[in-house]
């Protein structure tokens, strides 16, 4: 034995710093299209941004813990699996199941869109709701909006090139695109929402990318709706040669429960009717929020006007 008190000990194995930095990215060990649920929860729950590589804000842990409440988180494996094996998924999911901000970062996940230079884009039949959705969907990110996460609308870009990965858009803007791009090759994933509302755009993106998905092997595309006839969609996106259906995704439940109540006699002003209900709840019942859905602009500035100033009058009676 050597007097040497240093030939004994075992050789000293030297952490290469490239490794150690590998090791510690939140996306570390993601394959694309093949990502579990497990390790996507991992990425959330940590610390740092997968998308920013910076800490995570204060509210980002608040907004999650809401975020694992909605039902269609619950059911993140079976979206990924499905989404992994196949190019066309047609999902029914009720309003309020959290389809709408939740899939489309599932699909980023999956997808890595930053990581190869691509784009998810989603969908949606009016203006309003793709600026106000890819609001919330930087905040669940914890992103500055406009960045990784942004929006296109008429008039109106809110996204930057070569960062944003994550695109909310009107139908018409994407089918705008596809005028100038009839491959669409910027996008790796598209999502159309909404699609019980069947708007011209809408019906014709479906015929266009029905078509592209036959030419296009690596570009997946999913159709979203609260209610649709789901067997006349799969039949129609079909796009396997066999004449098989395209798979269905259901998201069952809602994020609160639901009661419908009806008139008794019908109404011969909608607004009206729906301005005197939404007083008559906030006299009748205990605090709390009421959303009204009006089928326009006017109509929902006209109803917010008339519902301020008969709700600030104390002598007003709704019954």
């Amino acid at each position: 034995m050597s007097d040497n008190p240093y030939t004994n000990r075992p050789p000293l194995k030297l952490r290469n710093s490239s490794e150690s930095t590998v090791n510690k990215e939140p996306l570390f060990g993601f394959l694309q299209r093949s990502v579990t649920a497990r390790q996507i929860t991992k990425a959330m729950d940590g610390d740092i941004n997968p998308f920013t590589k910076q800490p995570h804000s204060p509210q980002y842990k608040k907004i999650l813990e809401t975020r694992k409440k909605l039902p269609v988180f619950a059911q993140m494996e079976e979206f990924l699996k499905m989404f992994s094996n196949n190019q066309v998924i047609v999902m029914v999911g009720e309003t309020g199941s959290g389809k709408t901000t939740q899939i489309p970062q599932f699909v980023c996940y999956s997808d890595l869109p930053h990581a190869k230079g691509k784009l998810v884009a989603c969908t949606q039949p009016h203006r309003v709701t793709a600026m106000s959705v890819a609001k919330r969907v930087a905040d669940e990110m914890d992103v500055q909006l406009g960045k990784q996460v942004g929006y296109s609308i008429q008039f109106e870009d809110m996204t930057e090139p070569g960062t944003t990965f994550l695109k909310y858009m009107t139908d018409g803007m994407l089918l705008r695109e596809a005028v100038n791009d009839p491959d669409l090759s910027r996008y790796s994933t598209i999502i159309l929402d909404e699609a019980h509302e069947r708007t011209l755009a809408t019906d014709i993106l479906m015929g266009l990318l029905k078509a592209l998905a036959k030419q296009r092997f690596d570009l997946k595309i999913v159709v979203m709706s609260a209610t649709l006839d789901a067997l006349k969609f799969q039949k129609y996106l079909s796009v396997s040669k066999d004449g098989e259906l395209a798979p269905l995704f259901k998201v069952p439940g809602r994020t609160h429960p639901v009661e419908v109540f009806y008139m008794q006699e019908p109404e011969p002003d909608y607004v009206e009717a729906a301005t005197r209900t939404v007083l008559m709840i906030h006299r009748a019942e205990d605090p709390g929020d009421i959303l009204l859905f009006l089928t326009g602009e006017e109509e929902i500035e006209d109803s917010c006007r008339k519902i301020k100033l008969e709700a600030d009058d104390p002598t007003t009676t709704y019954f």
